[in-house]
């Protein structure tokens, strides 16, 4: 009787055990996040031959995370060598996005124009200038002010002196970019699980054995964190810690009707960080300012923030004197920020676990690089297109971080 007891219930553990085993689902590669840049991974690796690659996102539509909130804007004029790499290695797949990808990145080169208002912001521009012209972007120029106001001649405030000018700057599609990548990744075999919020990173003998979902458990060979601005707290799941935080960015839209054309470039003040584009009718004002929330995660647009944001333009962009905000098309969104306003790319503690997080408000116009890069340290066993030893996640505990500028 206690043989057949124990037999019993041996028999009732393994079914248990096989339907458990059913149900877990297994990956090669398991990405936390489905966002442009976890979705740009994803293709990445499939269109290289790995294509048990499962993409878990805690949203339920493309538009759930932060890359439907981008404004779309893509540049080459950055303060550091790895950035201005990664902008050079992203706009040469953003031109080949259609052939590669099967889909229009809308990569526009309308230029971006940096306008200076001190002698201190415009030599921070100059230093950043010959670095762009020295790593080849000879299209990146200084200009004085008669010639900055020559290429935005909307702009009306008086105290620019100069500034800075790059014509293959310009202007980018985010949700043409993440559903290309996304339509693209599955079509090759990848597999998206949306409403699929980690609960737990189950870590065995130094790795992670299974990713623990709201909609069921996976078994990984690779786990990549590319969570955005919630990247954080899926590090803790893991016993980590990286230095990723959210910050709230608004965007106030004008009604329609104004007299700006759409190939009118970003142009950004770098005085305070005050910045315009025109997108399909309508021109998007941003002025990067602290939110007054204490949530990190809210997303609400603040009536303050508005009424000041619509004082810049009217003060700077004398056509826009008399065009009203439209409350009800504003918004904001999250960006995923690293203590210097690089992303992080690199192995972890775990080892199996990969970061692709806090890149700092670049992480549309990064994707195309970033997702390559990260496909080479998994297929490869190290990134190669360019170095990145810049990006690691050990330089702040190496007390190497990049030098970053409020202005670029």
């Amino acid at each position: 009787a206690a043989q057949r007891g124990w037999a019993l219930r041996y028999q009732h553990r393994a079914l248990l055990c096989v339907h458990y085993n059913r149900a877990m689902q297994t990956a090669d590669v398991v990405i936390v996040g489905a966002g442009v840049i976890g979705a740009s991974i994803a293709w990445h690796l499939a269109s290289r031959g790995c294509r048990k690659v499962i993409l878990l996102d805690r949203g339920h539509d493309l538009n759930s995370g932060s890359t439907a909130r981008a404004t779309g804007g893509y540049r080459a004029q950055f303060a550091t060598e790895v950035n201005i790499r990664l902008s050079l290695l992203s706009r040469e797949k953003l031109k080949r996005f259609q052939e590669e990808v099967g889909t229009d990145s809308g990569y526009s080169p309308s230029g971006y124009l940096f306008l200076a208002s001190s002698e201190n912001e415009l030599a921070v521009l100059r230093a950043a200038n010959a670095l762009q012209r020295r790593l080849g972007v000879t299209e990146a120029v200084v200009v004085d002010a008669a010639e900055a106001l020559a290429i935005n001649p909307a702009v009306t405030s008086r105290d620019v002196i100069g500034g800075t000018f790059c014509a293959s700057d310009g202007f980018i599609r985010p949700l043409q970019i993440l559903r290309g990548y996304l339509d693209d990744a599955s079509r090759l075999g990848a597999k998206v699980i949306r409403g699929a919020k980690v609960t737990g990173l189950a870590i065995d003998s130094g790795r992670i054995g299974s990713v623990q979902t709201t909609s069921g458990d996976v078994s990984p060979g690779i786990v990549v964190n590319a969570g955005g601005a919630w990247a954080g707290s899926v590090a803790a799941l893991a016993g980590i810690e990286i230095p990723v935080v959210p910050l709230k960015r608004q965007v106030a839209v004008t009604v329609a009707g104004h007299p700006l054309p759409e190939t009118m470039p970003m142009t950004i003040f770098t005085r305070d960080g005050f910045h315009l584009r025109v997108r399909d009718g309508r021109v998007l004002l941003l002025w990067p300012d602290v939110p007054r929330s204490e949530d990190p995660f809210d997303t609400s647009v603040e009536d303050p923030w508005i009424e000041r944001v619509a004082a810049f333009a009217r003060d700077r962009i004398g056509c826009l004197r008399d065009v009203a905000i439209d409350r009800s098309q504003s918004w904001a969104g999250l960006y995923e920020m690293s203590p210097d306003k690089h992303v992080i790319i690199g192995r972890t503690a775990i080892a199996n676990l990969l970061l692709a997080n806090g890149s700092s408000g670049h992480g549309v116009m990064h994707s195309p690089a970033i997702g390559q890069l990260v496909a080479e340290m998994i297929l490869d066993g190290r990134a190669h297109s360019i170095d990145i030893h810049a990006l690691r996640p050990s330089r702040f505990a190496d007390g190497e971080p990049n030098q970053t500028s409020d202005v670029l």
